[in-house]
């Protein structure tokens, strides 16, 4: 489903100098595993997975979904390669302050051109299976940060993307709540889709297809 090959990604410093982040990254994710991506602070995990979901482009390499080469398109093709494979998880849950729950659930389809009313059906049951559609009507400052999360997840999965990218997705819960997602992503996983998890904390580790280290801008 996901195809990694040669990711290389570098930055610059402000005295012009370029600072290397990947240097030359293949990973390959089949459809229903479940993949977690280890790593130190500053490792180039996030970097990895912003590379991964189109949300930057590489200076070096390809990335490809279902065997379609998707990396080096421009951002109108990149958006709609997002909008009809990736859902994304991410720590700070970027839910917009001024929508309700369920309207911030309902963005995934508006940006993917499939809102209507089986839509909305389907959000309002993935809020109650995530235990928060009591909570649909509430804007984020109403919720808690699990709540906030359980909400951002509804919107990552609401289109049955066939990958999911998580970056961090616990880093900011307390551990009940930091369960419940990753029971949810490997639920995802097990219903078929390419699950990717960039994490430091080692519960994400369980039931995992596969676990790599990156280190020193590569894979092991």
């Amino acid at each position: 489903m996901l195809l990694a090959e040669g990711l290389v990604k570098s930055y610059r410093a402000p005295t012009g100098e370029a600072i290397p982040v990947l240097g030359g990254v293949d990973l390959a994710v089949a459809s229903g595993e479940f993949v977690v991506v280890v790593g130190a602070s500053g490792s180039g995990k996030s970097t990895l997975l912003n590379l991964l979901g189109l949300l930057e482009d590489p200076d070096g390499g390809a990335v490809a979904y279902g065997g379609d080469r998707v990396s080096g398109l421009g951002r109108n093709a990149a958006a709609r390669a997002r909008g009809r494979f990736v859902g994304f998880v991410f720590q700070s849950f970027l839910l917009l302050p001024a929508l309700t729950a369920l309207d911030n659930v309902l963005l995934a389809a508006r940006y993917g051109g499939r809102a209507g009313p089986d839509t909305r059906r389907r959000a309002l049951r993935l809020l109650d299976e995530l235990g928060v559609g009591h909570r649909r009507d509430h804007v984020p400052a109403q919720l808690s940060g699990g709540e906030q999360q359980r909400v951002a997840f509804c919107r990552a999965v609401l289109n049955e993307p066939p990958l999911l990218l998580a970056d961090e997705p616990t880093g900011n819960l307390d551990d009940v709540n930091g369960r419940v997602i990753l029971d949810a992503l490997r639920d995802r996983a097990r219903a078929g889709s390419a699950v990717v998890v960039v994490s430091h904390r080692p519960e994400t580790l369980a039931g995992a297809s596969a676990v790599y280290r990156i280190h020193g801008g590569a894979l092991v």
